[in-house]
């Protein structure tokens, strides 16, 4: 990606249109422009190789900025009811004896380990949690929550980020981490089960899902609108319910439990049959779970390996669990956003832009690889969200003057999702032919059977 002037610029030569801006401390519309410019483009390469008509390539794209800025933040509106809340009662910013701290609790088990170094019970409402944690010294908390197997992070200064370890370490790793090349010539096996064309180019190709929060499904969302067929695992107590009808439009979602031999056997079943491997977890999660890349490749030598992580993959935490409003308060941005808004406490960007940014640079690695397996060579791209945040640390603030994002409701698709109805937002990458669709409405976690259609 690239940026001129404290503003990102789309890739070359896509377009953008429309005036819509958030607000924020960094260019973040023009963030979301350029990744999902990043993907359209990408696309629009992979369906220039296939058969159909001719699509123009990326002169004929064009990333509407209003609606870009918006899918950013939620693309389902419901109608005759309501979205469950999508953060749990204690989760957010806390004062510190020594500044602010943020503790991530939507998980169960991540609430758990915050409320037990806190020496609270599972009852303790927001009051008394920060009774506790003023007591703290930041970085004890920090290290202690995460030691519990929890999720906090303390509030950075950028500054101090880069003096980090970490934050040095992630500023050196490149944008996309490609691994090595390696031939995998399958001699046209199940090519005749792929009915790719320009109009719909990942027709026919499976991707195997097994990511959560957020740039992971908004990655294989991305690609199941080009046709994909995305299978999302999810283990048997996973809930998000407050996410859960955003992120699986266009997917069929199944559970496993991979703590279970029955369980391991049929996700080994399901990755021989698959095309496109996506997943969040830690390198040390899947070499727990004999998925380490280096055994991958040797099991499903034809197999695409698209992994992500939060806080990079080098440096000291490298293994550490994550999620946006985490990174956003680690590497400097909720800091930065404090002192430009004259803010009393931590200022985090107006939508969780680190995760859904990332999803769309996954998907355009995803699908760049796969056009690159369609050529008899499989190379593997990693990203993190720590990575994309150095990206947005590099511009500046947004126009203060400019307009708010805005979408007219006749423009706004309607959905009937397992939850009842709804509108979502179209499209906001335009590609001459080749439309962005799905046929499979939003459906709940478990809704379907572990195997390919």
């Amino acid at each position: 990606m690239h940026v001129a002037h404290g503003l990102f610029l789309p890739p070359e030569p896509v377009k953008a249109a429309g005036p819509g801006t958030l607000p924020s401390a960094f260019d973040v519309s023009g963030l979301a422009v350029a990744a999902m410019g990043e993907a359209a483009r990408a696309a629009a390469d992979l369906a220039a190789g296939l058969p159909g008509p001719p699509v123009p390539g990326p002169a004929g794209i064009t990333v509407d900025r209003d609606l870009a800025s918006l899918w950013f933040g939620a693309s389902f509106t419901p109608v005759g009811w309501e979205l469950p809340p999508v953060w749990d009662a204690i989760a957010g910013d806390y004062r510190c004896a020594d500044g602010w701290i943020r503790l991530h609790t939507n998980a169960a088990h991540h609430r758990a380990a915050s409320l037990k170094v806190l020496g609270l019970g599972d009852g303790a409402d927001r009051t008394t949690v920060a009774h506790s944690v003023e007591r703290w010294a930041g970085e004890d908390l920090e290290a202690a929550v995460v030691a519990a197997n929890g999720c906090a992070a303390l509030m950075r200064s950028q500054a101090r980020w880069l003096a980090h370890p970490q934050g040095g370490a992630v500023a050196a790793e490149p944008l996309v981490a490609w691994g090595a090349a390696r031939q995998a010539d399958d001699g046209g096996t199940r090519q005749g089960a792929r009915p790719a064309t320009s109009g719909r180019p990942l027709a026919g190709v499976r991707v195997l899902d097994l990511t959560r929060i957020i740039a992971g499904p908004v990655a294989t969302r991305f690609l199941a609108m080009l046709g994909a067929e995305v299978l999302r695992i999810d283990p048997p107590d996973w809930e998000e319910a407050g996410l859960e009808v955003e992120l699986t439009v266009g997917k069929r979602c199944a559970r496993l439990d991979l703590k279970s031999a029955g369980g391991m056997a049929v996700l080994n079943e399901l990755l021989a049959g698959a095309d496109i491997f996506i997943h969040g977890y830690r390198p040390d999660a899947l070499d727990r779970l004999g998925l380490s890349e280096a055994e991958l490749a040797v099991r499903h030598p034809h197999l695409v390996n698209v992994a992500l992580d939060a806080y990079g993959w080098s440096g000291p935490w490298a293994q550490r669990r994550g999620f946006d409003s985490l990174v956003q308060m680690s590497c400097g941005i909720a800091d930065t956003g404090m002192g430009h808004f004259a803010s009393e406490r931590p200022h985090p960007l107006p939508v969780q832009a680190l995760d859904h940014a990332t999803g769309y640079l996954a998907a355009a690695a995803a699908i760049d690889a796969w056009r690159d397996r369609l050529a008899g060579t499989v190379r593997n791209p990693r990203l993190s969200l720590a990575r994309t945040a150095v990206e947005l640390m590099r511009t500046g603030p947004s126009d203060p003057q400019a307009p708010a994002p805005v979408l007219g409701k006749s423009l706004l698709l309607p959905e009937e999702t397992e939850w009842g109805p709804g509108l979502r937002l179209p499209a906001a990458v335009h590609i001459a032919g080749l439309p962005l669709r799905t046929e499979l409405p939003a459906r709940g976690f478990g809704s379907a059977p572990a195997r390919w259609q």
